[in-house]
């Protein structure tokens, strides 16, 4: 399924790997990447991993874009129906290696942080949408315009289609950002047992698409 803009290339299964290594640096000072590793010098290898295995479940069943073949930036998309991972999504996305490579301690982090994100997009979006899964930009590109390059064409397609986006942050300093694409906070929250704030936001298209801002 194209998203209508010739800006965006699919990501290949062949990029997975530096895809990974390159949200894994986009995500370095992110608050859940703290709680799901603790340990500082271990967070960047835990990272790649983790990213390498929502990569491949997103490709699996969802949509991933990159911006070119440098992959300055990179964004999952996924349906409704397909955002919660299943153990049986979850092996067919390669389980075992995940588990593998963040270790056990990680692992339930992730697991318990994952379960209470999912019950909220469960009360907050019961109806068709799609989610905004993540989207990363290589911090040697950020402020350069490759995230609107990720995001403008989907809330396009999504204004077409009539459909609303969600998304949550653990990064309060990506709230504004959501913002100027039209995204509102519907729930500010903290994760249990944590103290990792969470944004959960929701996207309804433009009123007046054609003055929207671009």
């Amino acid at each position: 399924m194209s998203t209508g803009s010739g800006d965006l290339l699919r990501l290949k299964k062949d990029q997975i790997g530096p895809a990974a290594e390159m949200l894994a640096r986009a995500f370095g000072q992110d608050p859940k990447m703290d709680y799901f590793a603790p340990d500082e010098e271990k967070r960047l290898e835990i990272a790649r991993h983790h990213f390498e295995f929502l990569l491949r479940y997103g490709l699996i069943y969802g949509e991933v874009y990159t911006t070119s073949p440098h992959l300055e930036g990179v964004a999952v998309w996924l349906p409704a129906k397909k955002v919660e991972i299943t153990l049986w999504r979850a092996l067919r996305a390669g389980l075992f290696r995940f588990r593998k490579g963040v270790g056990k301690d990680a692992l339930e982090r992730i697991l318990s942080f994952s379960e209470y994100v999912d019950s909220l997009h469960r009360r907050h979006m019961p109806g068709p949408h799609h989610y905004l899964f993540f989207i990363g930009v290589d911090p040697t590109h950020q402020g350069k315009g490759y995230a609107s390059r990720l995001i403008r064409p989907m809330l396009d397609r999504l204004q077409r289609e009539g459909l609303p986006s969600y998304l949550v942050t653990q990064n309060e300093q990506n709230v504004a950002l959501y913002e100027h694409y039209g995204f509102r906070v519907i729930e500010k929250s903290l994760v249990p047992g944590t103290e990792v704030g969470n944004w959960a936001m929701v996207w309804e298209g433009e009123k007046n698409p054609g003055s929207a801002t671009r």
